[in-house]
C-alpha cells in the first residue's frame, strides 16, 4: 500500500511457480448459489462446523512498522528518508497530539487490543495478514522511494502474540530496506513459525502458496501476489536466483489461466484456495470492471475458493460469487497513521476483522461475521458506535450493486447478507 500519493503504479511480470504435488481436485464449478444448508445434506450449521466447516480470520494491512515498532520493547534505528519526516519517533509524536500520550514501551500482544479477545472467542481454523512492513536491522533503504517501513526482528512476538499463521508478503513495503531486508523477513517469521505467501528468496518461492495443514479437515492453500496499479516497485520483482515479490502484469485471462494451472496443480480433496491480491489504490470505493472481472474468472476457472483483496486504506464492497467470497479491499487494520490528516472521508481509523466460515468441501460462504475496529493509540480498538455506523452504512451502500448487505447482531458485530 502507499500514503496518498507517494507511489505510482508500475509495471512488471511474474508467474505462479511450479506445483509442488500434482494431484488435483475435482470440483464443480458450475453450482449456483443455493443455501448452504442444502450443500450439507441437511445438515445443522453446528453439524457443518464440526465436519467441513472451516473459520479463517482475514484482514487487510498490518503496518507494524516505523512509528508502531518504535513503542514495541525492541525499535529498530528511528532513521528515516522521508522528505517530510526523519525520524520514525515522529509519528509517535503526531499521534500523541491527536489522541493523548502512549506509554512506551507496549508489551507484544498491545497492538491487536479487542482483537485478541474477539479471536480468543471465535477461535477461527487459520489466521491470515497482509504484513507492509520489512522485518529487519538493514540499512539499505531502497533508493529513491518516499516510504521505509521496518520492524525490529526482536518484536516479531508481536505477530506472535495473535497466532499468525501466514503473512501475505506481495505488497510495496516488504522491500523496503533492499533484498537483504526481504531475506532476514523470510528467515525472521519462518523461525517464528509464521509461514509467508507472495515473496521468496527467488520467483519460484515467491509464487508457491503457503500451505497451512487443517488436521482432520484438509489445507489452507495462500497463493499472493502484487498488482501493477499498487505502487510495487519494477525493480522488486523476483527472479530466477533473485529475492524478491510475486508480481503480475495484467488482469487478463492469460493470467487467469496461469493461476488456475498452478493451483490444480497443487490441490487436492479438503483444499481451499485463498488469492491474496495487493492490488488497486489506496482511495476510493469503486471497484473497477477488470478487478470484478478477473475475481470472478479465478473462481469461475481457476478453482480459487476466496479472493482477499488490500491495498485500499478503507474497507470496500463485498461479493458472493458463485457462492465464493470475493473482499474487494479490507482496509488497514492496523497503521501509525493517527496524526495524519487528509482523505477524511473515508474513515481510515476504521477497519474489519473478517470471519468467513467456508465448507471446505465446496468452498463455499456458510457465513460472514465482521467485526469493526477503530485505531487509537497505535492499538485495534473496538470501534465507536459512530464508528459502526458508518461502516454498516458504507459496506450496504457498495454492497448494493454487489448484492450484498450486513446486519447488526449481538457483541458489536455484523453478518453478511447475499443473494442465494
Amino acid at each position: 500500500m502507499k500514503r496518498r500519493h507517494f507511489l505510482a503504479g508500475l509495471l512488471w511480470t511474474g508467474l505462479f511457480g511450479p506445483p509442488r504435488t500434482l494431484t488435483l481436485m475435482g470440483r464443480d464449478r458450475a453450482m449456483t448459489d443455493a443455501a448452504p444448508s442444502k450443500d450439507s445434506g441437511g445438515q445443522s450449521d453446528e453439524q457443518q462446523r464440526s465436519s467441513t466447516a472451516v473459520t479463517l480470520f482475514l484482514c487487510g494491512d498490518v503496518m507494524t512498522g516505523r512509528g508502531i515498532d518504535q513503542i514495541l520493547p525492541h525499535p529498530s534505528r528511528p532513521q528515516l528518508y522521508e522528505a517530510y519526516m526523519r525520524s520514525a519517533l515522529g509519528y509517535v509524536t503526531l499521534a500523541e497530539r491527536v489522541t493523548g500520550p502512549i506509554r512506551r514501551p507496549v508489551d507484544f500482544p498491545y497492538i491487536w487490543g479487542d482483537a485478541l479477545a474477539e479471536l480468543n472467542r471465535i477461535q477461527p481454523d487459520v489466521r491470515i495478514v497482509n504484513l507492509e512492513t520489512a522485518v529487519t536491522t538493514s540499512v539499505d533503504a531502497w533508493p529513491d522511494k518516499g516510504i521505509h517501513y521496518r520492524m525490529h526482528p526482536a518484536n516479531v512476538p508481536c505477530l506472535t502474540a495473535a497466532k499468525i499463521d501466514c503473512c501475505v508478503l506481495a505488497n510495496n513495503h516488504v522491500l523496503d530496506w533492499g533484498r537483504r531486508g526481504l531475506l532476514e523477513t523470510l528467515a525472521v517469521l519462518h523461525q517464528a513459525g509464521i509461514r509467508t505467501a507472495g515473496a521468496g528468496r527467488n520467483q519460484l518461492e515467491a509464487a508457491a502458496p503457503a500451505v497451512i495443514e487443517l488436521p482432520g479437515k484438509g489445507r489452507v492453500l495462500v497463493f499472493a501476489c502484487g498488482l501493477p496499479d499498487s505502487g510495487i516497485p519494477r525493480d522488486w520483482a523476483a527472479g530466477e536466483n533473485a529475492p524478491g515479490v510475486n508480481v503480475l502484469s495484467n488482469l487478463s485471462m492469460a493470467t487467469v489461466e496461469a493461476i488456475g494451472q498452478s493451483v490444480r496443480s497443487v490441490k487436492r480433496a479438503g483444499d481451499l484456495v485463498v488469492a491474496s491480491l495487493h492490488w488497486g489504490g489506496n482511495w476510493g470505493f469503486a471497484i473497477h470492471k477488470a478487478q470484478r472481472e478477473f475475481a470472478h474468472a479465478l473462481i469461475e476457472t481457476a478453482q480459487v475458493d476466496l479472493v482477499h483483496g488490500h491495498s485500499s486504506h478503507h474497507v470496500k464492497g463485498i461479493e458472493v460469487h458463485q457462492g465464493m467470497t470475493i473482499l474487494y479491499g479490507c482496509g488497514d487494520l492496523l497503521n501509525d497513521y493517527e496524526g495524519i490528516q487528509g482523505h477524511d472521508e473515508y474513515r481510515d481509523d476504521l477497519a474489519l476483522l473478517y470471519f468467513p466460515t467456508v465448507d471446505i468441501a465446496t468452498g463455499r460462504l456458510l457465513r460472514l461475521t465482521l467485526k469493526p475496529t477503530q485505531t487509537r493509540h497505535f492499538r485495534v480498538n473496538r470501534s465507536p458506535d459512530e464508528g459502526e455506523a458508518w461502516l454498516l452504512a458504507t459496506l450496504n451502500r457498495e454492497g448494493q450493486q454487489l448484492g450484498t448487505r450486513v446486519e447488526r447482531t449481538e457483541n458489536h458485530s455484523f453478518l453478511l447478507r447475499w443473494q442465494r
